[in-house]
């Protein structure tokens, strides 16, 4: 569904992701890794966040690498990412609305979906997201891209500072999401163990560069150990 040929992007003239290629498709693909290995660089440049500096990206089939970021929006690509990413003047209820203006479905029947999948988010329908706990801020983000009806979702360390309460139901919604909306995931994540419960592949993403890519049952710890290393 997602092939990247040889990336490369970063900011400002320092080059972050150094060469990677892989392919995702219809799985939850993770990728790990130490902070500071390019894990946000590289879901922000799918999303098409930031300018690629070489090296293509390929969306069905398709060449998407200079596309803006509504376009790949449109196209099927739905971004959450590491920070809330919420518009906090807006409610509940208008952040998913904002979300479901991308999409042929009818709104409401994609917002009752989203409440269903995130059952809190109801009750707090009316209530501002600036006012939102971090789980709640967390599942609102990811409910406002999923109103896209994204056939690929980036998800940017989703369980980032949350309560292990919400750890746990964020990853439940994650299988969820995969498993009733047949949407592809990328799950960039600090917390490895969780993230491999949930994990058709992973990828140990080191200092830019993929330092192995495995089904997620055959990653040994010693992989992981030695690809954190920095």
């Amino acid at each position: 569904m997602l092939e990247v040929r040889d990336l490369r992007s970063g900011y400002h003239g320092v080059t972050v992701i150094k060469g990677l290629s892989l392919e995702v498709g219809n799985e939850v693909f993770t990728i790990l890794g130490a902070n500071g290995a390019g894990k946000t660089t590289l879901l922000a440049t799918m999303a098409r966040l930031i300018p690629l500096m070489g090296g293509e990206l390929l969306f069905e089939g398709e060449d998407i690498s200079k596309v803006p970021p509504w376009e790949s929006a449109a196209r099927g690509i739905g971004y959450v990412p590491q920070e809330k990413g919420l518009f906090p003047e807006l409610t509940v209820g208008e952040n998913l609305n904002v979300g479901g203006m991308i999409g042929d479905r009818d709104r409401q029947e994609r917002v009752d979906e989203i409440y269903e999948l995130f059952p809190d988010l109801a009750v707090l329908e009316d209530q501002l997201a600036g006012t939102l706990s971090g789980g709640e801020g967390r599942m609102l983000a990811c409910g406002r891209a999923l109103m896209q009806d994204p056939k690929m979702l980036l998800l940017d360390e989703p369980t980032a500072g949350l309560s292990p309460l919400y750890v746990d139901m964020f990853f439940e919604s994650v299988t969820k999401i995969h498993e009733t909306r047949g949407v592809g995931i990328v799950l960039a994540e600090q917390n490895a163990t969780k993230a491999l419960e949930v994990a058709d592949r992973v990828m140990v993403l080191s200092l830019g560069e993929a330092f192995v890519i495995e089904e997620a049952g055959n990653l040994t710890t010693e992989q992981l150990k030695e690809g954190y290393r920095i």
